[in-house]
């Protein structure tokens, strides 16, 4: 593997700090709102539709908007890193292998992200490329990023079906990373461990899987079974 590119939510960065602020936006208790992320991941329903349960009608891109104006807004420092990302990127790179961080996120994210000086080749969001997963075009766009082809870029991510199922339809190799609701909750879903080529719990992990140059998963000789199974899309439900 040449490029690792990696999501930003649950996979570096702890969403504790954003559904807590999020819930004292609300006025409510931040383990309430915890409870509603958690039941609507079990659903296989994006988080955010949470935020919803509690206010129907709230628009969240506006809410997003009001809690800057109020100086509210996104934070993100040291302490909401994972402790094991800079280790990994920090040996990735001396590795000589490309890394790429690309995953859903505002401008404002992006910026914090970059002021964090992570050992990263790149670092972008979403909102950056006026593209969002699980659009293929986002995954064109971090094979441009990657400079590798596909085969040879590795995407890691919590969330099958806005990192795993995407990636690997677009040709590239993908780490589930057991971490965070959905991570944690779709591990072991049959689709999640069809179509991930390695499933971590740690993003230490990727060191060895470069050093090795990648686990075979068929040590018999007989060449690698995922080239002969189409990669589906089933959505996580």
């Amino acid at each position: 593997m040449e490029t690792i590119v990696l999501d930003i939510g649950e996979t570096l960065v702890r969403d504790d700090r954003h559904w807590a602020s999020w819930a004292d936006w609300l006025g409510v208790p931040p383990h309430t709102l915890g409870a509603l992320v958690g039941a609507a991941v079990a659903q296989g329903r994006e988080a955010t539709d949470a935020l919803r349960i509690l206010r129907p009608d709230m628009d969240v891109e506006e809410a997003y908007r009001a809690r800057a104006a109020a100086g509210r807004g996104e934070h993100l420092d040291e302490s909401d890193l994972y402790q094991d990302v800079r280790p990994a990127l920090g040996e990735l790179r001396a590795a000589g292998v490309r890394v790429v961080v690309a995953g859903d996120g505002t401008v404002r994210a992006g910026e914090l992200l970059r002021a964090l000086d992570l050992p990263a080749d790149l670092v972008v969001t979403s909102d950056e490329w006026g593209v969002r997963k699980p659009d293929p075009e986002f995954f064109a766009r971090v094979a441009e990023a990657s400079g590798a082809a596909p085969e040879a870029t590795l995407y890691v991510g919590d969330h099958p079906a806005d990192d795993l199922f995407p990636a690997a339809a677009a040709g590239m190799r993908t780490a589930h990373l057991r971490r965070g609701p959905y991570g944690h909750w779709w591990a072991d879903h049959p689709d999640v461990v069809e179509t991930a080529d390695f499933r971590i719990d740690a993003l230490t992990e990727l060191v060895a899987l470069v050093g090795s140059g990648g686990v075979d998963p068929d040590p018999s000789g007989g060449g690698d079974p995922r080239a002969e199974r189409p990669r589906t899309l089933r959505a996580v439900r």
